[in-house]
């Protein structure tokens, strides 16, 4: 019977950028434990079962199925998510659109939406720190609306609400303060989309068009329509992006139009207000 620390210096996962923590996230579920009880008792043996659960959880981290993926569920902001394979797995950059949109409108009621959702994430991390705003999640997929509404009732937030729509679609007149989205913005010509975990999740959000931007391009030129006077349109892109998304929003007739970096230094999300 092997233990803890064997198992994890055993655990052999070239491909992954982060093998080691791989290896615990994966131990770690297999037992039931946080990871924390890894460190504290690296030499308890564990049993044949949850090894057995572990080496297929390895078994599929070594074939590239991302973590997130294989557990169920990911981190983001300070919430822990459900996520599947037809949504997008929420990622630490993200972060910065909850950052900017908590620092850009005051804490007093406000109507907030969140384009393309997924799994709810930044809706639901915006909704849990401002119980003041009224937050709406929309997503063209019905089964990542489904998931979204099961992470909202998991963590009991009533100033949240998901519905399914393509973008603006079945939202009618509704005006709102401020539009958030993480769009897909990768050119459908990417090398990137057949190298790691990107290759497991859907295209539909991750490909916009040629030069990643079509979609981008939709939600500035339809956000107008959505947005009460003096809202703000707030939107993640490519590194490579922002100057780009910066020209489409000054064109659009946006106005305090700038951009944001993320930790890595990359302009990251680009924003601008609409003045009727």
């Amino acid at each position: 019977m092997a233990t803890i620390m064997t198992l994890l210096n055993e655990a052999q996962l070239p491909d992954s950028p982060s093998a080691r923590l791989d290896a615990e996230l994966l131990l770690a579920a297999a037992l039931g434990k946080p990871r924390s009880f890894l460190r504290t008792w690296p030499e308890r043996v564990v049993s044949r079962e949850a090894h057995d659960l572990y080496d297929r959880y390895l078994a599929r981290r070594v074939a590239g199925e991302p973590v997130a993926y294989i557990l169920g569920r990911q981190g983001f902001w300070s919430l822990d998510l459900e996520v599947a394979p037809h949504t997008l797995i929420p990622r630490p950059d993200t972060e910065l659109l909850v950052e900017t949109a908590l620092a850009l409108l005051p804490a007093s009621p406000a109507r907030v939406l969140d384009l393309g959702t997924g799994t709810g994430a930044i809706a639901l991390a915006l909704a849990c720190e401002r119980l003041s705003w009224q937050v709406r999640g929309v997503d063209r997929i019905p089964e990542a609306v489904a998931l979204a509404e099961r992470n909202r009732e998991r963590l009991r937030l009533g100033n949240v609400a998901f519905q399914a729509s393509h973008w603006f679609s079945a939202l009618g007149g509704e005006r709102f303060s401020l539009i958030v989205s993480n769009p897909p913005y990768i050119p459908s010509t990417d090398p990137h989309l057949r190298q790691g975990d990107v290759r497991f999740e859907p295209s539909s959000a991750l490909v916009s068009g040629q030069d990643g931007l079509d979609d981008i391009r939709l939600i500035i030129d339809q956000a107008p329509s959505h947005l009460e006077n003096g809202g703000w349109l707030m939107l993640e892109h490519g590194f490579d992006q922002p100057d780009a998304v910066r020209d489409l929003l000054l064109t659009g007739g946006f106005s305090a139009v700038e951009s944001r970096r993320d930790l890595g230094g990359h302009e990251r999300i680009s924003l601008g207000r609409w003045t009727c």
